[in-house]
């Protein structure tokens, strides 16, 4: 499953003891608030507010917010054109994500949710409430039309994603049905709640597979104000949305107005912030948090350094080959390049030792592929047995590890075994093959990444000493997606970020079918029956435990395909912001959420005096 930021969907493991408040609901028993994945229900049909928030935090106040890139369209559903994602908060979905739940969806444009027992279909009833922001009510032919439409001409995403849905119907003046192709994909009942309803009649006339310079009719908690295309976006609080008193919305959506300004060069954000031009920033480099921040200002307490404790699965961050092009077809050629990648010295002397090096694509969560194959998960993996690599049953995946001195001569020599192994010889000191084409590769960035220089720069001089030639190349954000979604690449940074419950996400990050599918997210262009085979079985759990095991061999198989050379992570958020905010006392799993924060009238106008802003 895949969520709208800030809150992620979740579910409660069945077989643990239940939190104060906790409901069983067995399926198909009637109409309900909440539906979960496997599992059981916190939050009962009368209940106030998520946990994580504040639900008497006032509302008001005025905030900045930075986005790095640009933009010049606001359809963030399609491939063409630069998206401005703030789109999202515009925009409602039938049903909201628990913060504290692996994943569990609770009624929002809904009023109740029905499935049976053996999830063939799902059913909604939509609040009459419910209304987009010009007054006009949400009807079952807005859902309707919205999810044919992004399946017809959406993102590739969102044919992989509702693959499964034969069909949406109206049952009722205020209900619709979806109809599924069987009951193995238990998630469809909860992903399709997560649609983003869209008007059809205010898109009638226009284009949805082209760039929109217009801001949609929306239905959330804001609405777009103002903007400047490609720079500035401002957002007002609807003063009467209809979904202000949900309990999926108490307490979050706090801020009157939010100016979000985009930045092409991170180093201005960086530099904007700490000067007071916008008022809290997610930092994501451990240089500038470690050295830049160190102002009078921070010093004299007028900005506060957070480090947020989440406990998100931590996903890959990687660097992703090109499996489409040569040499990156070869699974012994994207080994050997790996032990180029000395992680321990740049978290030493880049990273002042502040992250784990992820080792699999479900770090930081029971889902991670850890020691050697056991039980059910080893079970699934022997099915295949002979398309697999010997070492997913003899060996844990490790990526290569040195002791941080820079010195990676046992890595040098490791990686020119495998690929002398792989027809690969020196001739006048650089690596060529049998017909004498020498090894060559371009890393592609965006401007937004002009931080992995530093960390490319030793990984491309260790690539030279095995008489690899590798190159960065820059380009702008536009050409950067559009050469990506083009698969036009040989090696960049990227990643895949996972939820407590994967599903149908997973066919679109990993499947054949997706390879050669522009815009698809198999950026690593994965073509591997065994893998397909895994995904399938993935979104066919039948309970948690099973999901848990299947995860792991869809892990351990993907860790042994070497596809990507793998990042880090970080447990915790780091955030900087201006001390004129108050935020909830107890935060959710998802860490930093700025949802749930809000203006404090007293640090405002105390910030405002010493400031004079």
């Amino acid at each position: 499953m895949t969520c709208r930021p800030p809150i992620i969907a979740a579910t409660l493991i069945a077989l643990i003891a239940l939190p104060a408040g906790a409901q069983t609901l067995a399926p198909g028993t009637g109409p309900k608030h909440a539906i979960a994945m496997h599992g059981d229900i916190k939050y009962p049909a009368d209940f106030r507010n998520f946990a994580n928030v504040n639900p008497d935090a006032p509302k008001g106040g005025e905030v900045r917010q930075s986005v790095l890139g640009t933009f010049d369209s606001f359809n963030p559903y399609i491939i063409r054109g630069t998206a401005n994602g703030v789109v999202g908060l515009t925009v409602e979905t039938l049903m909201a994500g628990s913060p504290d739940e692996p994943f569990t969806m609770y009624c929002q444009i809904c009023e109740t949710v029905e499935t049976p027992a053996d999830r063939s279909w799902v059913e909604f009833s939509l609040r009459p409430q419910a209304k987009f922001h010009d007054g006009s009510p949400i009807e079952p032919e807005d859902v309707i039309w919205t999810f044919e439409t992004l399946k017809e001409k959406g993102r590739p995403f969102y044919r992989a994603y509702y693959a499964d849905v034969v069909k949406a119907e109206k049952t009722g003046p205020r209900k619709v049905r979806f109809v599924f192709q069987n009951g193995e994909n238990r998630e469809l009942a909860l992903i399709t709640g997560q649609v983003p309803v869209l008007s059809r009649k205010w898109w009638q006339g226009r284009e949805f597979d082209r760039p929109l310079g217009e801001p949609p009719l929306g239905s959330g908690p804001y609405r777009i104000d103002s903007f400047e295309m490609g720079r500035t976006t401002t957002l007002k609080r609807v003063g009467d949305y209809w979904g202000r008193d949900l309990p999926v919305n108490r307490g979050r959506y706090n801020f009157d107005s939010i100016r979000f300004e985009w930045f092409r060069d991170p180093t201005v954000a960086l530099e904007s912030f700490l000067a007071g031009g916008y008022d809290f920033r997610l930092e994501n480099t451990a240089r500038y948090w470690a050295q830049s921040y160190d102002t009078p200002a921070f010093r004299d307490g007028l900005f506060r350094k957070l480090e947020i404790p989440e406990q998100r699965v931590a996903g890959m961050q990687a660097l992703v080959m090109n499996s489409r092009r040569k040499p990156f077809d070869d699974r012994r050629v994207r080994q050997a390049l790996g032990y180029a990648f000395d992680f321990e010295w740049s978290n030493k002397n880049l990273f002042f030792d502040s992250y784990t090096r992820t080792r699999s694509y479900f770090d930081n969560s029971e889902l991670a592929a850890r020691g050697l194959p056991q039980g059910e998960e080893k079970a699934i993996l022997e099915r295949f047995k002979d398309k697999l690599p010997p070492e997913v049953f003899t060996k844990e995946y490790q990526p290569p590890k040195t002791d941080g001195s820079g010195n990676i001569r046992d890595g040098i020599r490791e990686a020119t075994r495998i690929l002398r192994d792989a027809g690969w010889h020196i001739a006048d000191q650089k690596l060529v093959d049998a017909s004498g084409k020498p090894l060559t590769f371009e890393i592609l960035l965006t401007q937004s990444q002009g931080a992995f220089e530093r960390v490319l720069g030793p990984f491309i001089a260790n690539l030279k000493r095995i008489g690899i030639e590798a190159r960065i190349r820059n380009v702008d954000l536009a050409q950067y997606q559009t050469r990506v979604d083009d698969f036009d690449f040989d090696m960049i940074v990227g990643g895949w970020g996972q939820s407590e419950s994967p599903g149908n996400e997973q066919r679109e990050f990993w499947s054949s079918s997706r390879a050669d599918q522009k815009g698809s997210r198999n950026t690593a262009g994965i073509k591997d029956p065994v893998v397909d085979a895994l995904v399938e079985l993935v979104i066919s759990a039948s309970d948690r435990a099973s999901l848990v095991q299947r995860t792991r061999a869809l892990d351990r198989v993907l860790q042994w395909g070497f596809w990507v050379i793998p990042n880090w992570y970080l447990a915790v958020d780091r955030v900087a912001a201006w001390d004129r905010f108050g935020w909830p006392a107890t935060g959710g799993k998802t860490g930093f959420d700025w949802s749930t924060w809000w203006v404090n009238p007293a640090k405002d106008a105390a910030l405002r005096t010493r400031t004079g802003r």
